[in-house]
């Protein structure tokens, strides 16, 4: 029996894991990762490093990405609470440059969403609270950081939430735009293969 079902967005890259979730009186079990599932039907990385942030409500944490060669795929999903998860092609050149993928986690649905290299990706709390895990197939490195700011009309997210109940860092409130972040080429293999 398939237990992770693998679900193609609007962005062929950017790919939905919907885990097959056995659940009884006792509670559920299911199986979140396998990396033969993953490679075979998704994309063949390795992740080298799990994250877990803690967010409240209407905290957004985005629109992040690192640039080569620390650039990252990510695997996120959400152990308690509810979050808008977002994934920006800002690869120059593909033919969905500028587009995004949009997808709800919550810790009912036990989604995952993987975001490519090449993506910028970010999220915000929607819940009272909200848990977020993701795995990373590259290290965090400060000196190759980027981002672009998470209201740049030129992108066209809905967050879901009213401007006056986001929450930002100090860093997420001075972001640029697409038009002038640091960007990847669509041309260039990410992965290095």
């Amino acid at each position: 029996m398939q237990t992770l079902k693998i679900v193609r967005t609007a962005i062929s890259e950017v790919v939905i894991v919907e885990p097959h979730v056995f659940g009884d009186e006792r509670g559920y079990f299911m199986e979140s990762f396998s990396h033969e599932t993953f490679a075979r039907e998704v994309c063949r990385t390795v992740f080298v490093q799990d994250n877990e942030s803690c967010s409240r409500y209407g905290v957004l944490r985005g629109l992040h990405y690192q640039l080569p060669p620390y650039s990252q795929s990510k695997l996120v999903r959400v152990v308690e609470g509810c979050v808008l998860d977002v994934a920006v092609d800002i690869r120059v050149g593909s033919p969905t440059f500028g587009r995004h993928v949009a997808v709800e986690l919550t810790d009912d649905n036990h989604r995952q969403l993987f975001i490519p290299r090449g993506f910028a990706h970010g999220f915000v709390t929607l819940s009272e609270r909200a848990v977020f895990q993701y795995k990373c197939d590259n290290y965090y490195s400060p000196d190759h950081e980027a981002g672009i700011a998470w209201n740049d009309p030129s992108l066209g997210i809905d967050w879901k939430l009213a401007d006056g109940d986001i929450v930002l860092s100090d860093k997420d409130r001075c972001r640029c735009t697409l038009q002038e972040a640091p960007l990847f080429n669509y041309a260039d293999d990410l992965y290095g293969a």
